[in-house]
C-alpha cells in the first residue's frame, strides 16, 4: 500500500487479501480501537488546559497513583468499544476483573485486553505515553465473558497494538501478518500509514533498562549490562515502556524490566504490556523472554499477573538469556 493510506482503508484491504470470508467484525474493532485512541489522543494533548492533569486521589488495584487521564483512557475504551456489537468482555489493568459487556448491547465473539494508559506517572512532566491492546477470540459459549477468555497465552491472540502519544500519534498493530505503523493526521482526524511492513534489526545499539535496580539485579543482568557498556552501546530509558519499545522496534535494540530480589517476577503485567508487545515483536522478527521462557507461550494463572521481560533486537535478546545462564 501507498504511504498516507488511510488506516481504514488498509484495514479493509487486509481484511480482501488475508480472510477474504470475514464478516468484518474484527476489521470493524480494529478501527473503534482507533476512533478510541483519536479521543484519547485529544485529551492528553489539552491536558494542561482542561483540568486532566494530576493525582486522581485514589490508587488502583496494583497500588499505584491513579491519574486523571488514566481514568479518562480507561473510560473511553469502555465507552467506545462496548455498543459495537464486537465484544463480549474487556480486561483492563485499571479495573480488578473483567467488565461485562451490558446486555443492552449486542454480545459479540472476542475480548479485549488493555491498558488505558501506559506510563501515565509521565503524564505531568509530557513524556510519551501510550495505550496497548491485545485481542483474543472468546472460548466461553454463554452469555457472558469468562476467565478462559481472557487466560489464554500469548500466542492465542488475534491482535495487538499499542497507540504512542508524543510529538505525533501514532498507532501500532498487528494481527499475524506484519507489523503497521500509522500516524494520526490531526488536520483531517484521520491515522494514515507511514510505516509499512515494519521490521525491528536484528542487533541494535541501544538498551534500556532501570539502572536504578542495579543494586537489585541477579549476577547474569549485572553480566549483560555490563557487557554492553563495554561494546559502547548507548543506554536509553525514557521510563515509559510504550516509548521505550517504539524506538527500540525503529532503531533496533533491548528493552529489559527483569526479576531482581526485590521482585522477583518482575513489575510488568503479562497480559497487558509484555504479551502484546511480545506479539508485535516477533512479526517483527525480534524476540520477548522472561529471561529463560517465550513471553508467548506462557499460560496465565490470573489477570493481572506480573512477569519478568526482556523485548527487542533477537541477537540482543538471545545474548541476554545467554549471559543469565552464566555463559
Amino acid at each position: 500500500m501507498e504511504l498516507g493510506t488511510t488506516l481504514t482503508r488498509f484495514l479493509i484491504e487486509q481484511q480482501r487479501k488475508h480472510y477474504p470470508k470475514a464478516t468484518g467484525d474484527f476489521t470493524g474493532l480494529l478501527a473503534e480501537i482507533a476512533t478510541a485512541a483519536k479521543i484519547i489522543s485529544r485529551e492528553v494533548n489539552q491536558a494542561g488546559l482542561i483540568d486532566l492533569l494530576g493525582y486522581k486521589g485514589r490508587q488502583n488495584i496494583h497500588g499505584e497513583r491513579v491519574q486523571k487521564l488514566d481514568d479518562f483512557a480507561n473510560e473511553t475504551f469502555i465507552k467506545m468499544l462496548c455498543h459495537t456489537g464486537h465484544l463480549i468482555g474487556i480486561a483492563s489493568e485499571e479495573l480488578e476483573g473483567i467488565y461485562q459487556v451490558p446486555d443492552t448491547y449486542p454480545k459479540g465473539k472476542y475480548v479485549l485486553l488493555v491498558d488505558p494508559l501506559d506510563g501515565s506517572s509521565n503524564i505531568d512532566v509530557n513524556i510519551s505515553i501510550g495505550s496497548i491492546f491485545s485481542i483474543h477470540r472468546r472460548k466461553s459459549t454463554g452469555p457472558e465473558a469468562t476467565m478462559e477468555d481472557f487466560l489464554q497465552p500469548g500466542r492465542d491472540q488475534i491482535g495487538a497494538g499499542y497507540i504512542i502519544y508524543g510529538s505525533s500519534t501514532m498507532m501500532v498493530y498487528s494481527t499475524g501478518f506484519g507489523v503497521h505503523g500509522f500516524t494520526l493526521d490531526p488536520s483531517i482526524g484521520e491515522f494514515l500509514l507511514s510505516h509499512e511492513n515494519l521490521r525491528i534489526p536484528p542487533k541494535g545499539n541501544i538498551f534500556s533498562i532501570n539502572e536504578g535496580n542495579a543494586n537489585l539485579w541477579s549476577d547474569g543482568i549485572k553480566r549483560y549490562i555490563e557487557g554492553m557498556k563495554k561494546t559502547g552501546a548507548t543506554a536509553r530509558y525514557v521510563g515509559s515502556l510504550v516509548a521505550d519499545f517504539h524506538r527500540n522496534l525503529l532503531k533496533g535494540g533491548i528493552f529489559l524490566y527483569p526479576g531482581d530480589s526485590k521482585n522477583p517476577q518482575g513489575k510488568l503485567r503479562l497480559l497487558y504490556e509484555a504479551a502484546p508487545l511480545a506479539f508485535i515483536i516477533e512479526q517483527a522478527q525480534g524476540k520477548a523472554t522472561t529471561g529463560n521462557h517465550p513471553i508467548l507461550d506462557i499460560k496465565p494463572e490470573k489477570l493481572h499477573q506480573k512477569v519478568p521481560l526482556i523485548i527487542g533486537s533477537a541477537e540482543d535478546v538471545k545474548q541476554a538469556e545467554a549471559s543469565l545462564r552464566g555463559q
